[in-house]
């Protein structure tokens, strides 16, 4: 049978202080992600799928809820570590993502504007993504729970380049209730290098 192991963090635990500390992810990703890594592949082997491609795996999870939930969860937080860094920053160094954003929302903060509105949004739990959509323009959607865009269930089936986790568990011991200002310090430790790269994945496939 398949088995997926939880990758290395691309930074270490406080590199990202002070705008997310040491001690949440050191909770979310030894805690949180590696018990969604557990209970997927727990989850694989009962059903019998040893295929080790997510379009695959997610493409009929309407009946599977826990591969919807902790196959959702083992993914998803994978795309999100890769999203941050406290390299790369700067958005103006990336110059096809910042085009595109200018081309897309009007201008950057515009685009940052509306991902903080939708990211706050969320109702519970849930994640907020930007997104390449058919006429390869980017746009801002959010999912509940732990869907992502290969999912059946999923409204949204544009691939994503960057994403915020809105979950509690992603900021509550370092912001509490104060979700709007842990996504506003989410744009600190973007990594727009990783951003671009996904863009220029997704337009030369």
């Amino acid at each position: 049978m398949v088995k997926f192991e939880l990758k290395k963090l691309p930074y270490s635990y406080d590199a990202l202080v002070p705008y997310i500390s040491k001690e949440t992810l050191l909770v979310h990703y030894d805690k949180h992600h590696q018990a969604y890594c557990d209970k997927f592949n727990a989850s694989l082997e009962e059903l019998g799928i040893d295929s080790m491609e997510f379009s695959e795996i997610f493409k009929d999870v309407s009946d599977k809820p826990a591969i919807r939930n902790n196959g959702g969860g083992f993914w998803n937080h994978n795309f999100y570590w890769e999203s941050m860094s406290n390299e790369n920053n700067d958005i103006n160094e990336f110059s096809n993502v910042k085009d595109l954003i200018d081309e897309s929302f009007g201008s950057f903060e515009r685009f940052k504007d509306e991902f903080s509105k939708s990211a706050g949004a969320v109702f519970g739990s849930g994640w907020t993504w930007l997104a390449v959509n058919k006429a390869g323009k980017l746009f801002v959607h959010s999912t509940p729970n732990q869907d992502n865009f290969m999912m059946d269930v999923c409204e949204f089936t544009e691939r994503p380049i960057l994403v915020i986790d809105v979950w509690e568990h992603a900021y509550y011991l370092d912001y509490q209730n104060r979700r709007p200002e842990y996504i506003e310090n989410f744009f600190n430790v973007i990594n727009w290098q990783r951003v671009s790269e996904r863009l220029s994945e997704i337009k030369s496939s």
